[in-house]
């Protein structure tokens, strides 16, 4: 089986790298790459993102065809794919981030920036926090309700379809912090940086 993170230059995704690495352990071939036929011949893709909205869905666009094949894996041929922080975040119709910026389109909603109530809470939010699992997801296999997971964001994603939402995380108001809808999977949580639990999770999704 391969799995592909698509390396977009969206940041340094080294820990996402060593961490499907690690959990892979030879019996998984990881490809890191931005190779269209290699990312549409991959059997699960991995969507990293780090930095801002509008400069994440700039880099897929400055690579001629990376939105489509994208499109084609997740919207036409249905394979699994996980989106990790601002790679869940592009999962929306659009983002307010710096600008508005039009975004994948894939669930409905918008990512805007986490409201700190008046500077009562620090942004970004940044460090260890608990998940409420709200619905059964395949990627919390064997998770533990409130277990700690590892966060840096000022932005969330906000769903219109609220049944897509799998787990939250309170940070001034409830947070969305994970989401599933058919076989789209995303953390705003960094499952590289959450310790064993965080490969937990990426086993389970090696193993969808």
């Amino acid at each position: 089986m391969n799995v592909t993170i698509v390396d977009y230059n969206s940041g340094n995704i080294s820990s996402v790298i060593n961490s499907f690495n690690k959990v892979a352990n030879d019996k998984v071939n990881i490809e890191v790459t931005s190779d269209l036929n290699k990312i549409k011949s991959s059997d699960k893709l991995v969507l990293p993102g780090q930095g801002s909205f509008k400069s994440c869905i700039d880099a897929l666009n400055d690579i001629s065809g990376l939105v489509d094949a994208l499109n084609d894996f997740a919207m036409i041929n249905k394979k699994p794919l996980l989106g990790v922080c601002v790679g869940l975040q592009m999962f929306a119709n659009v983002g307010y981030e710096e600008t508005e910026t039009k975004g994948l389109g894939w669930i409905s909603g918008q990512v805007s920036k986490i409201d700190n109530q008046n500077g009562k809470y620090k942004l970004p939010h940044i460090g260890w926090n608990q998940i409420n699992i709200v619905k059964n997801s395949k990627i919390y296999n064997d998770i533990e309700n409130n277990s700690h997971m590892y966060f840096v964001h000022s932005y969330e994603f906000v769903p219109i379809d609220k049944n897509v939402i799998t787990a939250t995380t309170d940070y001034s108001s409830n947070i969305v912090c994970s989401v599933e809808k058919e076989n789209i999977f995303g953390t705003q949580f960094h499952p590289e940086k959450s310790d064993k639990i965080g490969l937990k999770i990426i086993d389970n999704f090696i193993k969808l």
